[in-house]
């Protein structure tokens, strides 16, 4: 297995949502919005936010998400509630919302977030304010134009795609989820600007698409790749499948932006998969694809054994940030309970059965390859550049300090690195010093009520819901950043 390099050239943008946190699916939902406050709560006090331009995004608004999505679809979100869903009954129906796309409390403001910083991820690519743009709230590839799906409402990917297309000709997107990244692929099927890649597990499992025999119509034909799985990939056979490919991909079409969207669910041990692979080996991905030095969206996704999500996408923000080795002994920070018993950084595979064959490895991998050679590049012609959807400002210097300024204006807002402490008086096991780091060179459909994402008790259950004692830090940070 080959481990993280770390050599990492630009700035880093971040984007959370003090939040996010307290959104809730419901009793015995899989999907934890939870899981993104335990990771940055993890890699704050790991000290990354002094590698990273930290953002609080903006909610897109209707008329960005409707870019993608059909109006009618958008409007029933914005509109339905657990208190009036009886009113939509017909519309629940007709958009998928129900068991594993629930309506619940904040479910539209949950979407406008996670969209929000996607797209404002991709604007800062485009303007060239940052070279790698993370948003762990996104990666939701399910949603589709008109319907919900696989947890999944508002595709943020797709929204981020078409804002990158106003500026780059062609864009990658890779998906190294455990699920089939069905909404992108089906949004760019018949077009050239887009490739897919996409390496998950298929056969009856959600979403049930994905065949190997499935690279795209008209245009878009050798531009749809999906690389399809069994259980127990481990890292070593994952590798050698992923690194050729994007490597040929690299060469041959040469995008000018790639988004990598980032489910934690293909690692070992998580609730609803059945893959084999490591943080570091998950790890190695994200920085084999980082290493090509091209504008670069990193994007969450799945995830279900939250504990294992936070560590591995804390992890992956540190190579991301140049500090590939952060230490293995996990700090002190506000949800160490979940990390028991050993409370270390890294998710190891096991020795689980790997029933991917190497000659049928080799043989996708063959056919693949050959497919990828028969990719032109698109000629997208000249056009005028629209422009974008907002702007995030950097200028602070003319601030008023006797006007209290409005959510708009927070919500462009870059946080210095000073505005966290690393005062002599904190307890010595909040903060991981990354100076002192050199850097190197769905569940089917069914969801099931004992799967749930939250701290394990000693009979190795987890608790469905995060108590309210948990969320101090998040608000404390968030109230740093509005200040």
């Amino acid at each position: 297995m080959d481990e993280a390099t770390g050599a990492r050239k630009g700035k880093v943008c971040y984007f959370y949502d003090g939040t996010v946190g307290n959104y809730y699916y419901g009793q015995g939902h899989p999907m934890k919005p939870h899981r993104m406050r335990m990771t940055h709560n993890l890699l704050m006090n790991y000290g990354l936010f002094k590698k990273m331009q930290i953002f609080r995004p903006r909610h897109a608004t209707e008329s960005d998400v409707t870019k993608f999505h059909s109006d009618d679809y958008v409007d029933f979100l914005r509109l339905v509630t657990p208190d009036n869903k009886e009113e939509y009954s017909r519309q629940l129906a007709k958009y998928n919302v129900g068991d594993d796309c629930p309506v619940f409390d904040g479910m539209w403001k949950l979407c406008q977030i996670s969209s929000g910083g996607s797209i404002g991820g991709a604007i800062r690519l485009n303007n060239h304010d940052n070279d790698i743009a993370i948003n762990w709230s996104g990666g939701l590839h399910h949603a589709k134009k008109s319907e919900a799906s696989g947890f999944c409402y508002i595709n943020d990917i797709n929204l981020a795609i078409l804002e990158l297309l106003k500026r780059h000709d062609r864009v990658l997107y890779i998906d190294i989820d455990i699920h089939h990244g069905d909404g992108v692929e089906e949004a760019f099927y018949t077009t050239d600007r887009v490739l897919s890649v996409s390496f998950h597990k298929f056969g009856e499992f959600f979403p049930g698409t994905g065949d190997l025999k499935d690279i795209g119509s008209e245009l878009g034909k050798y531009h749809a790749i999906n690389f399809p799985l069994k259980d127990g990939i481990d890292d070593e056979n994952y590798h050698q499948i992923f690194k050729p490919i994007i490597q040929s991909i690299m060469d041959i079409y040469r995008p000018g932006a790639i988004v990598l969207q980032c489910g934690a669910d293909s690692l070992c041990g998580d609730r609803l998969g059945c893959f084999n692979l490591s943080s570091k080996g998950h790890g190695a991905c994200v920085d084999f694809v980082a290493s090509f030095n091209t504008p670069l969206l990193v994007l969450g996704g799945g995830g279900y054994t939250i504990r294992n999500v936070a560590r591995a996408w804390c992890y992956e923000t540190g190579i991301l940030c140049g500090i590939p080795d952060l230490p293995d002994d996990l700090p002190y920070n506000d949800y160490i309970e979940y990390y028991g018993p050993d409370y270390k950084l890294h998710v190891p595979s096991t020795n689980m059965e790997n029933l991917n064959a190497r000659d049928s490895l080799e043989k996708y991998k063959a056919k693949i390859l050959d497919n990828i050679r028969r990719i032109g590049r698109p000629n997208a012609g000249q056009h005028e550049i629209p422009s974008d959807a907002w702007h995030y400002s950097d200028d602070e210097e003319d601030d008023d300090p006797d006007n209290r300024r409005n959510l708009r204006d927070l919500d462009n807002r870059i946080h210095r690195n000073d505005e966290y402490s690393d005062s002599e008086d904190e307890d010595d096991r909040r903060h991981v010093d990354v100076e002192e780091v050199k850097p190197k060179g769905r569940n089917n459909s069914q969801i099931n009520g004992e799967v749930s994402g939250q701290p394990e008790n000693s009979e190795g259950e987890e608790k469905d819901e995060p108590s309210k004692n948990q969320s101090n830090l998040i608000e404390a940070n968030q109230d740093n950043m509005e200040q």
